[in-house]
C-alpha cells in the first residue's frame, strides 16, 4: 500500500448553546483513518451512541483485513448494530443513534463511508465541493437545487435525517444504508469532514477561505472554522477534521483574504452585525468566555521504552506520560508489572515482540489502548491473571496472553473492547467477565484454555462476533442466545458449555 503524504488536525467544541458535546472525532494518520460522528438522542444517549460508534469503527478498521470498502462497510454496520443493542438494553438510551462520515486513505485515494447529514468537502485549486449527500429532507432538496445553501441553512427542518446509524438493524451491503464513495486524493487537495454544527452555521465558500488561508497549518484552520461557527451563533456542537495533501496551498484564495487578515473575516457582514448585537445584550460571562485566552495545549508525545532508549521500563514511561501520549515499547523482555493510566496508548513497536513476564492492571481508567503486547509468565513467577481490567474502558488490540491462570479478567460495569487478541494455554478461563459489563469481543482467538474460552457471570453480557474457539467451551448465562453466538462465531473441537448446551 502506498501512503499519501499529508498533514491533518481535528477538534470538537460544544458550541455556545448546548452544555454537553454529542460529537466525536478520530484521526489515525498512520493508517489513514479519519472519522466525524454526531450523536442523536440528547444528553447521555447521544454521547453514548457516538462513543460506541468510534470504538467499534476503530476496532474494525485497524484490523486491515479485506478491502478498504469492506472494512468501511463492516465497521459502520458493527457500530450500528451495537448501538441498537445497547439502546434496547437501557431504557434511558432508547432512540439513540448517530450520523457519521468516515474516510480511509489508501494508495492516493479516499474510500468514504457516510450516513446522515455530517459532511465531507474537498477543497482544491480554489474550489470547494461537497462530496457526500445529506440524508435529510432539507439536504436532499439542497442537493437537487430546490433550495440554495443559504435557504437550507435557515430551514426549520434542517436537523431532520432519514438515515442514521443505530435505529434499526443492518447488514454491510444493505441498500439505502451506507453511502460509499471512491474519490481521488491529490497532493494539492484537502478533505474536510465536519458535523452539521459547522455546515449549518458557516457557508461553504467561507469554509474554503478559512482552510486556504491556513494552508500548511491544519490545526489553525480547524480552530478558525470552530471559531466561525461559534461567532455565527454556536447553536450546536461543532466538529471538524482536516486532511491536507503535502502540496495543498492557498493559491485558490485569489486575494480575497489579505496576508495576515484574521480568518474571522469569513463571516458575512450580516452575521457580524447580529453577533455584535448579541454580544451587546449578552451576560458578562459570555463576553469573558469568548475573549479569554485558550488554555495551553500539549501536543501528544511518543515515549520510547527499551534498552538504550529514553525509558528503561514501561512503568517509568507511564509515570511520565500525559493523556494523549503513546508509550512505544521496543522488542525485548520486561519483568515489571504494568498499571495502565487514563488516556495513554501502550503499544509494542513490533507486534508481539515486546514480551511482558508480569501482569497488566487497569483500575478505573478510561481512554486506554493496549496494542500488540505479548504477556507470558515465566515458570518461577506464575500470574493469576495476565490482564485485569476493573471498571475500566480499555481497548485491547492484537494482544497475546498465554500461560496465566486467567488470560483476561474483566470486572465491574465498564465495557472494554477486545479485538484481534489471542488467549491460549491458560489454566483457567481465557476471558472471564463478572459484573454488569457488556464488553465487545470481536475476532479474538481462544485456544486450549483449561476452562471456558469465555465465561460470563453476575450480570455480564458480552457481545461475541467473529471469535474463534479451539478446544474451548463457553460458560454463558442461561438466557444467552446460543443460536446467535453459533451463527456469528467459529467453533473448532468445541467442548460442551456448562449446563449441557451446545452451540
Amino acid at each position: 500500500m502506498v501512503k499519501a503524504a499529508f498533514k491533518c488536525a481535528g477538534a470538537s467544541d460544544p458550541g455556545l448553546v448546548r452544555q454537553n458535546n454529542e460529537d466525536g472525532f478520530y484521526c489515525n494518520p498512520d493508517r489513514g483513518i479519519f472519522l466525524v460522528v454526531d450523536g442523536i438522542g440528547g444528553q447521555a444517549a447521544g454521547e453514548k451512541a457516538a462513543e460506541i460508534a468510534m470504538a467499534r469503527i476503530r476496532a474494525r478498521l485497524e484490523r486491515q483485513t479485506g478491502t478498504a470498502e469492506q472494512r468501511v462497510r463492516e465497521s459502520v454496520t458493527m457500530a450500528n448494530n451495537e448501538i441498537l443493542r445497547a439502546a434496547l438494553s437501557q431504557p434511558e438510551w432508547a432512540g439513540m443513534a448517530c450520523v457519521l462520515t468516515l474516510v480511509v486513505l489508501e494508495n492516493g485515494a479516499a474510500v468514504v463511508g457516510h450516513v446522515g447529514d455530517s459532511r465531507l468537502y474537498k477543497i482544491r485549486q480554489g474550489k470547494i465541493t461537497k462530496l457526500t449527500h445529506d440524508h435529510s429532507p432539507v439536504g436532499e432538496r439542497e442537493d437537487e437545487g430546490e433550495l440554495s445553501e443559504a435557504e437550507a441553512m435557515r430551514h426549520p427542518r434542517r436537523n431532520e435525517v432519514f438515515r442514521d446509524v443505530g435505529s434499526e438493524p443492518h447488514e454491510p451491503d444493505d441498500p439505502e444504508f451506507i453511502e460509499i464513495l471512491h474519490v481521488p486524493f491529490e497532493p494539492d487537495s484537502a478533505l474536510l469532514l465536519c458535523s452539521d454544527g459547522l455546515s449549518d452555521q458557516v457557508a461553504s465558500k467561507d469554509i474554503r477561505l478559512a482552510v486556504e488561508h491556513h494552508a500548511g497549518d491544519p490545526e489553525a484552520a480547524v480552530r478558525e472554522l470552530i471559531d466561525a461557527a461559534n461567532l455565527a451563533g454556536g447553536k450546536d456542537n461543532v466538529t471538524a477534521v482536516l486532511v491536507a495533501g503535502e502540496q495543498f496551498s492557498a493559491s485558490g484564495v485569489n486575494g480575497i483574504l489579505a496576508p495576515g487578515r484574521p480568518a474571522r473575516a469569513i463571516l458575512s457582514g450580516a452575521a457580524m452585525f447580529l453577533f455584535g448585537l448579541a454580544v451587546a445584550s449578552a451576560a458578562a460571562w459570555f463576553t469573558r468566555a469568548l475573549w479569554q485566552p485558550a488554555p495551553p495545549v500539549t501536543a501528544p508525545r511518543i515515549l520510547a521504552v527499551g534498552a538504550g532508549l529514553e525509558f528503561g521500563t514501561i512503568p517509568q514511561a507511564l509515570d511520565a506520560a500525559q493523556s494523549g501520549d503513546t508509550v512505544d515499547v521496543a522488542p525485548g523482555e520486561y519483568a515489571e508489572p504494568v498499571r495502565l493510566k487514563s488516556g495513554i496508548t501502550l503499544r509494542s513497536r513490533v507486534p508481539r515482540e515486546a514480551v511482558l513476564h508480569a501482569a497488566v492492571l487497569a483500575e478505573a481508567v478510561t481512554g486506554v489502548r493496549v496494542i500488540g503486547l505479548r504477556i507470558s509468565p515465566d515458570a518461577s513467577h506464575p500470574l493469576a491473571q495476565g490482564i485485569l481490567l476493573v471498571d475500566s474502558a480499555v481497548e485491547l488490540n492484537d494482544v497475546e496472553v498465554s500461560g496465566a491462570g486467567v488470560g483476561i479478567e474483566i470486572r465491574g460495569g465498564a465495557s472494554p473492547v477486545l479485538v484481534g487478541n489471542a488467549v491460549l494455554d491458560c489454566t483457567g478461563d481465557g476471558i472471564l467477565i463478572s459484573g454488569p459489563s457488556a464488553p465487545w469481543l470481536s475476532h479474538n482467538s481462544l485456544l486450549r484454555n483449561g476452562r471456558a474460552g469465555v465465561a460470563a457471570h453476575d450480570g455480564a453480557n458480552p457481545a461475541l462476533v467473529g471469535n474463534v474457539f479451539v478446544k474451548n467451551g463457553l460458560d454463558l448465562p442461561e438466557d444467552a442466545n446460543m443460536d446467535a453466538v453459533r451463527e456469528t462465531n467459529f467453533f473448532l473441537d468445541m467442548k460442551p458449555p456448562r449446563g449441557g448446551r451446545k452451540p
